[in-house]
């Protein structure tokens, strides 16, 4: 099935993008964490440095939550970023569960 079909025929599927987009910005808003200006689902939490961003995406990954680093040259030197992105899919403990591991690693790199 193609996706437009998707968005056509299961429109809850869209709705609920967008309501898991909405709680975990909201959650990582409320922690502390410089989640820019994305209108979108994907949501980036602004680290600073490079260095920083790497470390953050391996120390998650390590708390069981993927989320990439973007680092220069792909934005300014102090612009890096861990690129988180929602899915339709996930479940309120999913979400929890990834704020949870936002705060423990942030706290730990100083971020927040």
């Amino acid at each position: 099935m193609a996706a437009i079909d998707v968005i056509e025929n299961e429109p809850e599927h869209l709705e609920n993008l967008w309501k898991n987009t909405r709680y975990f910005k909201k959650a990582l808003k409320a922690l502390g964490f410089d989640i820019g200006q994305s209108q979108t689902p994907i949501t980036p939490v602004i680290v600073g440095e490079s260095a920083v961003a790497r470390k953050m995406s391996t120390r998650l990954f390590e708390e069981g939550v993927f989320a990439l680093p973007i680092v220069y040259p792909m934005v300014a030197k102090d612009k890096a970023r861990i690129r988180t992105m929602m899915n339709a899919a996930l479940k309120k403990d999913h979400l929890d569960y990834a704020t949870n591991a936002f705060e423990k690693v942030g706290k730990e790199l100083k971020i927040i």
